[in-house]
């Protein structure tokens, strides 16, 4: 099986995770160790419980963690629709932020899926 950093789902979310630290940028000093710390941390936590879920060379581990990076991205829309409607966050940006985590959502979904199937014979 390929290494973790070849899954499509690993790479685009850690593009997410890039984005938002660019976008976080922007919010306001005063939500350094709020939002920004928040949204940020939730945000890693996605790639990297993929990562470790892959690590562990089980399916059902892999499933595990996966599950877990859907509650953490769970946790990074909520935060991205609270930024958008407090004006931290362009609606713009937040958009396609909001639809880089959706993206990331359904393969997820998929990764997990995928883990239940039994294994097929050559």
């Amino acid at each position: 099986m390929a290494g973790y950093q070849d899954l499509q789902v690993w790479k685009m979310s850690m593009r997410l995770a890039l984005d938002i630290y660019k976008t976080t940028t922007t919010f306001p000093e005063t939500e350094r160790y709020g939002l920004t710390s928040q949204l940020r941390r939730a945000a890693v936590s996605v790639p990297s419980n993929i990562a470790e879920g892959h690590a562990r060379d089980s399916a059902g581990d892999l499933a595990r963690f996966c599950n877990i990076s859907l509650g953490s991205l769970a946790e990074v829309e909520t935060q991205l629709l609270l930024a958008r409607e407090l004006g931290y966050a362009e609606r713009a940006d937040a958009e396609k932020l909001l639809d880089q985590a959706d993206q990331v959502g359904r393969m997820l979904r998929g990764l997990i899926r995928s883990t239940k199937r039994p294994p097929t014979n050559p």
